[in-house]
């Protein structure tokens, strides 16, 4: 018969197990880490030094915005130092939270705005992101009335800022898009509209631009735009950007 292993070196036997199987997974992971290369940075989120002596321009706005934020920046290229939030902006309960820290403390000549279409999306009954719209408990992440309500609130901040403001309209919600409607893009339009004219703010009518072309520059069932797409929305904002700037925004 053989002898028994004492209790105590077994435990030390298991407890060395473990530690090498802890081990050795730690290691896989890292060489896996390590093997699959980082993201690369949106450019649209790097920082803008200024050139000196050109007017300042601030984009605000979701994702279509930063697909948009690059082409503008090179079609306003020695015109204009061209910034915006490093962040997607997001409803516009994000932008009554926020403003004031997207605005910082520099002097804008332009602000080209918009929010939307995070505020007409459908969430679930517990917070669920782009739920089915007609599913029980979903709801509007911020509804037509509250949108209104904050997109006041937004406009009354900007208006401080003495810069030139244009407001672009919300593109439009394709059929099959994940938790939008179609169609709802013009309600939220509407109420805008109604503020900025209430106000004089230029609008960059961009969901009548992309509604006559989505089959051409919008992704199939998304919200979001092909990299032409993009680049065709940026060339309306810019012709929108630089009427503002020559109208000689501050004295």
């Amino acid at each position: 018969m053989k002898p028994a292993f004492p209790r105590r070196f077994t435990s030390l036997v298991l407890a060395s197990c473990l530690l090498t199987a802890s081990v050795t997974a730690v290691s896989a992971d890292e060489k896996k880490a390590k093997g699959k290369p980082a993201p690369k940075p949106n450019p649209a989120m790097a920082k803008v030094k200024d050139v000196p002596g050109l007017p300042r321009v601030l984009l605000i706005g979701d994702s279509i915005s930063i697909g948009y934020t690059v082409p503008v920046r090179e079609l306003l290229k020695g015109k204009a130092n061209v910034h915006r939030p490093l962040t997607n902006c997001g409803p516009t309960t994000n932008g009554v939270q926020k403003i004031d820290a997207w605005l910082g403390d520099g002097k804008w000549d332009v602000i080209h705005f918009n929010f939307g279409l995070h505020d007409l999306k459908y969430l679930g009954p517990k917070g669920q992101n782009l739920a089915e719209p007609t599913a029980e408990g979903s709801h509007q992440q911020v509804p037509p009335e509250a949108y209104e309500a904050n997109l006041r609130k937004i406009v009354a901040r900007l208006k401080k800022t003495d810069a030139k403001l244009i407001w672009r309209t919300t593109t439009p919600v394709p059929e099959g898009a994940k938790g939008r409607v179609v169609g709802d893009s013009v309600i939220y339009n509407t109420i805008a509209k109604k503020i900025m004219d209430e106000n004089g703010i230029a609008i960059d009518d961009q969901y009548t631009f992309a509604f006559s072309r989505l089959d051409k520059i919008q992704r199939p069932k998304d919200v979001h735009f092909t990299p032409d797409g993009s680049k065709q929305l940026a060339e309306q904002a810019v012709a929108a950007i630089t009427a503002a700037l020559k109208q000689g925004l501050r004295p």
